[in-house]
C-alpha cells in the first residue's frame, strides 16, 4: 500500500539551532517574526533518510569511512531517470556544499584581476562569493517580460564581456524567479560561453522541484559546447528538506577541467564525504520518489493559495507563479513604497522575516521572495498579517 506524507503537521523546531529562527534576532533585531526566508522547508526529513541515518548510528564507532559503493550509482540513476542526462562516475566528485563550490571554483580557475559574470535578480551568494576572494562581479541583468517571467539578455551579455571575464555563474532553474530554462536558451548561452573561453557553473539545486508539468534542463546535456565547458552542482538537500547534511556534488564531463578540479579538491581533501552525507544522499535518491511526488504536489498548492489568497485580499501583490522550487517571487511594485517603507510593512508592521529583493541584486527592486515550503496553516497566517499590514498603509 502506498505510505501518504503528512505534511500539514507543525513541528516546532525551536532548540534544533535551526537557521531560520536563531537568526532572527542577529539578523532582523528582533524574534517575534513568522520566518518565511532561508531556503529550508518545514516538513519532516523523509522517513527513509532519517531511518538510514539511524541504522548507521547504531554502529559505535564514527572512523574514517570510505565512499559506500551505491553512492555514485545513485546519484547517476536518478539523474539519468529524472532529466535524461547520461552522467559518467568519473564526471561526478562530492563537493562540501554548493556555495562553497562556486568559492573553490573561483579560486582554482580565476585570477585576483579576473571577473564573474552573474545575471541578476539572482540568488546573492552568486554575488557575496567572488567579491569575497576579491574578484569583480559583473551584471549581465535578466529582462523582464510583460508576463513577469524572465529572460537572458544576450545584447547585453555582448556588452558587458570582456577578455577579463572568466566564469559565469549560472542559476538553472533561477532563484529567486523560480524559472525552468529552456533548451534554446542554454544552447545559446553555451555558445556565447564556449566562444569566448568562459566557464560555466550551473547550480542545479532546484533541479529536481519543477512545479506544473515545467521540466529541468542540465544546463551540461544541451550541447557538445555546454559539456565541454560547465562544472554542474547538485544535491538532494533542497528537494529532501537535509540542507545541513551537507551532501553536494560536482559534474564534470571535460576531461581537462575535471582533472585540474578534482586534482585541487582531491589534494586539499575537499572531495572526502562526511560519514553521514553518503548515507542520506543514496536514502533520498532510491527510496523518494513518492515523497517526492507528494511534496510538490502540496507545494503546488501551497502556490495557488497564495495566487487566489493575493488576488482576493492584496491585489497589490503580485506573485509570480514558480516553474520550480519552494520559493515565491513577490512583486509589491504596486504598493508604490521605496525600500525602507516595504521592509517595514513586511517587518514591523506584518511581522514577516522574507527576503528582501534588492538583496539579489539589479531588478530586485520591489520584490520580495517567500518560503511557501511550509504547512498551508502557517501560509495563511502569514498572509492574513500581511493583509492587515497592507490594509493599514
Amino acid at each position: 500500500m502506498m505510505k501518504t506524507y503528512d505534511f500539514d503537521t507543525l513541528i516546532d523546531r525551536s532548540g534544533s539551532g535551526d537557521l531560520k529562527h536563531e537568526a532572527l534576532l542577529p539578523r532582523w533585531g528582533r524574534n517575534d517574526l513568522l520566518p518565511l526566508w532561508v531556503a529550508d522547508m518545514d516538513f519532516a526529513t523523509p522517513d527513509f533518510v532519517v531511518d538510514a541515518l539511524k541504522e548507521r548510528l547504531n554502529h559505535p564507532i564514527f572512523g574514517y569511512t570510505v565512499d559506500p559503493s551505491d553512492y555514485r550509482p545513485a546519484i547517476i540513476d536518478w539523474i539519468r531517470t529524472h532529466h535524461h542526462w547520461e552522467v559518467k562516475s568519473e564526471w561526478l566528485s562530492f563537493i562540501p556544499g554548493i556555495v562553497k563550490g562556486i568559492g573553490l571554483v573561483v579560486n582554482v580557475f580565476t585570477r585576483p584581476d579576473e571577473k564573474v559574470i552573474i545575471q541578476p535578480p539572482v540568488y546573492h551568494p552568486f554575488r557575496l562569493t567572488p567579491e569575497g576572494n576579491h574578484r569583480e562581479v559583473v551584471f549581465n541583468p535578466l529582462l523582464r517580460r510583460e508576463d513577469g517571467y524572465y529572460d537572458m539578455d544576450f545584447e547585453n551579455l555582448e556588452q558587458v564581456c570582456d577578455e577579463k571575464c572568466r566564469v559565469l555563474i549560472l542559476c538553472n532553474p533561477h532563484n529567486p524567479a523560480g524559472l525552468c530554462w529552456s533548451k534554446e536558451t542554454l544552447i545559446r548561452l553555451a555558445d556565447f560561453c564556449y566562444q569566448h573561453h568562459i566557464l560555466v557553473i550551473s547550480d542545479e539545486i532546484h533541479s529536481d522541484m519543477a512545479l506544473f508539468g515545467n521540466q529541468h534542463v542540465p544546463f551540461a546535456s544541451v550541447s557538445q559546447h555546454a559539456a565541454d565547458i560547465s562544472i554542474t552542482f547538485g544535491a538532494p538537500t533542497k528537494t529532501f528538506n537535509m540542507a545541513g547534511i551537507v551532501s553536494s556534488y560536482a559534474i564534470v564531463p571535460n576531461v581537462e577541467l575535471r582533472e585540474k578540479f578534482f586534482g585541487w579538491l582531491k589534494a586539499n581533501e575537499l572531495d572526502e564525504p562526511t560519514l553521514f552525507a553518503p548515507i542520506a544522499t543514496i536514502a533520498a535518491f532510491r527510496k523518494g520518489e513518492e515523497w517526492r511526488k507528494q511534496m510538490l504536489a502540496y507545494v503546488e498548492e501551497n502556490v495557488k493559495f497564495v495566487e487566489e489568497y493575493c488576488k482576493e485580499y492584496i491585489p497589490g501583490i503580485h506573485p509570480l507563479r514558480p516553474q520550480a522550487s519552494f520559493l515565491m517571487w513577490l512583486d509589491c511594485n504596486e504598493l508604490g513604497l521605496n525600500h525602507e517603507q516595504l521592509l517595514e510593512l513586511f517587518i514591523d508592521k506584518a511581522h514577516l522575516a522574507l527576503n528582501d529583493g534588492e538583496m539579489f541584486g539589479p531588478g530586485g527592486k520591489g520584490f520580495m521572495r517567500l518560503n511557501i515550503g511550509t504547512p498551508r496553516s502557517i501560509l495563511h497566517q502569514a498572509l492574513s498579517q500581511l493583509a492587515d499590514a497592507v490594509r493599514r498603509l
